[in-house]
């Protein structure tokens, strides 16, 4: 059958392992050509700087071929059904990866393709980025027992990701947004069914103060730019920065960042930013995921 990442839980716990083993594996000893004469399918609704040059790079370092698709590059944006889009795509290439705005684009298509199709992001959902940022903590602190992560911020598609991820692999987390920006009642349940339930609040001084590493995303995300004057209001409060932060806590971006909104430059730019060492694990953990796939399927 074949094997679809649309989120996090489309993996088993012991498969994550399995994954970010090999993605640490490929980091530090590079990755063999296991997908000599393969082709991943890039399509793209939305542009990106670490989406596209992570995966088009992996599929060089596999050994295969990575095909950019532009939103004018094919016919789905002349109204094509994504269920067209898949079965001519499957006759192709063997992987797919959408970068989306509706996460039913991406359902829709793994309905009718015969070969992967992988989330890039969509509206509700980022695994590749949630398998990054388990790298980079997996990194840090040398696994993932008796962790705390905090959240403060947007309860945005990154986050829903993160919840099921961190949960799989029993971290605990909690989740600082301002009331009527929580993560998705889905994530949440999702998380409960694979690991410690996150705990929600409306303060993030509470959600810092047990913690080990704090996690934060742009409030105004791509699409939203209507909201963003209503955004900045509510989140007043919530920005990383030197006053929050405990002395040396580490924090993740998932980026790009807007600086002095969400996260102060200093803290941005600071030894306790994991930031750039997530941007970089997208590579690896994307090889790993591919090769996870094309040896499933």
């Amino acid at each position: 059958m074949t094997r679809h990442f649309l989120d996090v839980d489309d993996i088993s716990p012991d498969e994550l392992a399995e994954v970010l083993a090999l993605a640490s594996e490929y980091k530090e000893n590079g990755s063999p050509p296991e997908l000599s004469g393969q082709t991943l399918a890039m399509l793209f609704e939305k542009p990106s700087t670490r989406t596209r040059i992570s995966f088009e790079t992996g599929m060089t370092h596999l050994g295969g071929h990575g095909i950019f698709l532009g939103p004018n590059d094919t016919q789905l944006n002349r109204g094509e059904p994504v269920s067209d889009t898949g079965r001519v795509l499957s006759r192709y290439v063997d992987f797919v990866m959408g970068r989306v705005f509706e996460h039913e684009s991406l359902v829709g298509m793994a309905e009718h393709a015969t070969i992967p199709i992988v989330n890039g992001l969509s509206d509700v959902a980022h695994p590749c980025q949630a398998l990054a940022d388990l790298q980079t903590i997996q990194e840090h602190f040398g696994g993932f027992d008796d962790l705390t992560v905090a959240w403060v911020g947007d309860g945005n598609n990154v986050l829903n990701s993160f919840a099921i991820a961190a949960a799989t692999v029993g971290m605990d987390l909690t989740v600082a947004t301002p009331e009527g920006y929580e993560p998705s009642e889905d994530a949440l349940s999702t998380a409960a069914n694979r690991g410690p339930k996150p705990s929600l609040t409306n303060d993030p001084d509470a959600a810092v103060a047990d913690a080990d590493v704090v996690y934060t995303d742009v409030w105004v995300s791509m699409g939203e730019e209507d909201e963003r004057e209503s955004k900045l209001t509510a989140f007043d409060g919530f920005q990383l920065n030197e006053e929050l932060l405990p002395d040396s806590m580490p924090v993740m971006h998932c980026l790009p960042a807007h600086r002095g909104e969400e996260i102060t430059g200093d803290v941005l730019e600071s030894d306790r930013s994991l930031s750039w060492d997530q941007a970089e694990n997208r590579l690896h953990a994307q090889k790993a995921l591919l090769a996870f796939l094309a040896d499933a399927d």
